[in-house]
């Protein structure tokens, strides 16, 4: 079975995901071990559009397709444009925002880019283990009620569909019908993927454990084949925090949304307890580079974490961003000025004239404050800088004085900084 050439630490698909731990529950680890083992194996995992970008949330699963290329099987990434129209519950305490199609197809663009980033597509030319992006609507969308019915809902127990996780956990607060159709259409997508591609294995968060499962079942009976489900842990920081969120809000993968300086940030911030774990899931350095690497202790760890930040950058963004982006760091770190990876807006000369432009406006204007009380509050603090001076005054205006070489310096905290060009 091919590699693709590369170098494997791992015989099996399985004995890498368990070592970088993905591995949370399998419907049938020796079977699916057997099977990995003896083909190349064609597997998916669902991604929703409910945004036209995927955040740091989605790079586990990513990821799980990337090992999964590597090691030779084919991957199929699902965007589920008809799913969407219903919203899945897994997870959730309450419905999903109902999306238009035309808001759908804007989204389903987006993620289909990103995801090309991480995964070789087959362009048409059916090569061996190139993978393929397909959207649900395809064979959703069209398919009448009645029809739908007959056909797939009769091989569905209502008693079964209620034991699970997904929807128990909602029974409490209300779950609305079409929510609760949702499960049918996931085991639906399987059937199909199992029928017209050959899919034997379904890949997804722990949340969707309910959902696999239903669409196994529906394999086996509509298909007579046997397929297999693999979930992924759900991760949350060693604080608690939720993966990939920010007091800012999210961590995007789109630059326009989270420039590459600030994802890198996000990364080379994380807590020293996580290093260990997030360079497993989240790089594709050797085993031997990262046991290396977790032998590092207590200041040392800071290294790990600029090489899991660089590595995770360069996965998103291209080695070229991550390599402006630990340059910058660097500068700012010691005051030296190549800052050209730091966040940047424009603005002319002639508002730095007279009064100049009140600080407090500036930090809303370019995004490092939601709003005047919370830039306030930080001044307060000692947390604002202006080229690297702590200011103290709340209601300080920045004239031409504090333009230096062209630009006007802004820093909060530690890690947010931002560069105003003067034009």
């Amino acid at each position: 079975m091919s590699s693709h050439g590369k170098n494997l630490d791992f015989d099996n698909f399985v004995d890498e995901m368990q070592w970088r731990g993905f591995f949370e529950q399998c419907t049938n680890e020796v079977g699916l071990r057997k099977l990995l083992t003896e083909e190349s194996v064609t597997a998916y995992i669902g991604f929703d559009p409910t945004a036209d970008s995927l955040h740091v949330g989605s790079l586990l699963p990513i990821m799980g397709l990337v090992h999964l290329q590597k090691h030779g099987h084919r991957p199929i990434g699902i965007v589920g444009g008809g799913t969407a129209m219903v919203g899945d519950p897994s997870g959730k305490t309450e419905l999903r925002q109902m999306l238009t199609l035309e808001k759908i197809e804007e989204n389903l663009a987006g993620i289909r880019e990103q995801l090309s980033h991480f995964i070789k597509f087959d362009e048409g030319g059916h090569e061996p283990g190139a993978g393929l992006l397909l959207n649900n609507a395809d064979w959703l969308k069209d398919y009448g009620y009645i029809e739908f019915l007959r056909d797939v809902g009769r091989y569905f127990s209502v008693n079964q569909m209620l034991a699970r996780d997904s929807v128990k956990s909602r029974m409490e607060k209300g779950l609305s019908f079409i929510e609760f159709n949702y499960m049918i259409l996931q085991a639906y997508d399987f059937m199909v993927l199992n029928r017209d591609h050959g899919c034997r294995l379904q890949m997804g968060g722990n949340d969707q454990w309910g959902n696999i499962c239903s669409g196994i079942d529906l394999c086996r009976r509509f298909n007579q084949s046997e397929v297999f489900g693999l979930t992924f842990p759900l991760l949350a920081t060693a604080t608690g925090a939720k993966m990939g969120k920010t007091a800012d809000g999210a961590v995007w993968l789109d630059p326009k949304r989270t420039t590459p300086y600030d994802f890198y940030q996000y990364w080379v911030n994380v807590d020293d307890r996580d290093v260990s774990r997030f360079l497993r899931l989240y790089t594709l350095l050797s085993r031997k580079d990262i046991e290396e690497l977790e032998k590092l202790e207590g200041a040392d760890i800071r290294q790990a974490k600029k090489v899991l930040a660089r590595e995770v950058t360069a996965q998103v963004h291209g080695r070229e961003e991550a390599n402006r982006s630990v340059k910058a760091a660097e500068a700012l770190f010691s005051g030296k000025a190549d800052t050209s990876s730091v966040p940047s807006s424009d603005r002319p000369a002639v508002d730095f004239e007279g009064n100049g432009l009140l600080l407090l406006e500036a930090l809303v204007d370019c995004g490092l404050m939601k709003s005047k009380g919370e830039a306030r509050r930080m001044i307060r603090q000692n947390a604002v800088r202006v080229e690297g001076e702590v200011v103290s005054d709340e209601m300080l205006s920045l004239t031409t004085s504090h333009i230096v070489e062209g630009k006007v310096a802004l820093q909060v905290g530690k890690k947010r900084h931002h560069h105003i060009k003067v034009k």
